[in-house]
């Protein structure tokens, strides 16, 4: 394989329910097949959502995929991942991640984190994710859309569906990461917990944290102790949000031990970093396997403490923080 240069390559392979995406749809109505299209979408019903079956099965499989879409998109952001290439053919209709090449995890955090190096726009910067993921939603309806006969009015209507589905799995899976809960008792009030989130990232941003780390070290805060965040050295701007965070917690009345344990769950230690991935290709490119199958059972259970592998939970240094990748990656 060529691209900057020569290089072996090899194949990981990662079965998948179905490779169908927006861009076979778009495909076949570029074409004006509108029968293909009615074909495709027969069959993706058929295989993947016999319960959409009947009259008005084509909008309801693309309220379907908008809805799973936007949840997507949300893990995304919550995991602090970078997809790179959120192009319309790289959008699987069953709300699956496809065709990542130039990835990247949230090292020292930053909303306009860009892993391509061909993104030179920053089109699909991390921050951008959600905001495209709804733009190629409506590429799919406009190819699916003339096949199917409803009026239009009800597909803007399902389209827009898809900010309140982000937005609430988005916040159920930043308190979970925060240890909170989402749902308030008659004595406490959480409408602000975005608000707490938001600012939690404003912080973040400011002062470029890890961002994996972050929320690994936070499994260990104690309610008691607000005054220190294991690991970390903390800032007059991240003590005040840890002031607020142990207010909140106390509110829910949150012991620390069973919090930690729930933490410690949706939290990961290690990520597969780039430049973890690039140590791992060159042992590789030399012949040598045997990280690469190290890897492999590491990330298998990512939350887990592995303290033989602990350096793998670091955050690049050094030359490896300037590691670019691309499509071919």
């Amino acid at each position: 394989m060529e691209r900057e240069q020569t290089e072996t390559a090899a194949t990981l392979l990662r079965l998948s329910p179905s490779h169908v995406r927006f861009g076979t749809f778009q495909y076949f109505a570029a074409r004006d097949e509108p029968d293909r299209v009615r074909e495709l979408a027969d069959h993706v019903i058929a295989t993947h959502f016999p319960e959409l079956a009947g009259p008005g099965g084509y909008l309801r499989l693309f309220g379907e995929v908008c809805r799973r879409t936007a949840t997507l998109m949300a893990q995304w952001m919550a995991a602090g991942f970078a997809h790179g290439v959120m192009n319309t053919d790289n959008m699987s209709v069953l709300g699956l991640t496809l065709d990542y090449g130039p990835y990247g995890f949230l090292d020292q955090y930053d909303g306009g984190f860009i892993c391509n190096h061909t993104d030179t726009g920053g089109r699909y910067a991390f921050d951008q994710q959600p905001g495209v993921g709804m733009w190629n939603c409506a590429r799919f309806g406009e190819a699916l859309m003339p096949a199917a006969g409803e009026p239009m009015e009800q597909w803007q209507t399902a389209l827009e569906e898809y900010w309140p589905a982000f937005s609430a799995s988005y916040r159920e899976l930043m308190l979970g990461k925060l240890g909170l809960n989402s749902r308030p008792t008659d004595s406490t009030d959480f409408t602000d917990d975005s608000r707490l989130i938001a600012d939690l990232l404003g912080v973040l941003q400011a002062e470029r944290t890890d961002y994996t780390l972050f929320f690994r070290g936070l499994c260990a805060f104690r309610i008691d102790q607000p005054r220190s965040l294991p690991g970390a050295n903390v800032s007059d701007a991240m003590q005040a949000w840890l002031d607020r965070y142990a207010a909140r917690l106390r509110a829910e009345d949150s012991n620390d031990t069973e919090r930690a344990d729930r933490m410690r769950r949706v939290n990961p230690k290690y990520v597969l970093r780039n430049w973890v991935a690039q140590e791992a290709i060159e042992q590789a490119q030399a012949g040598r396997f045997g990280l690469i199958e190290e890897l492999r059972a590491l990330l298998a259970d990512p939350f887990a403490e592995h303290p033989s592998m602990e350096r793998f939970a670091a955050p690049p240094s050094g030359a490896a923080r300037e590691i670019a990748v691309s499509c071919s990656s």
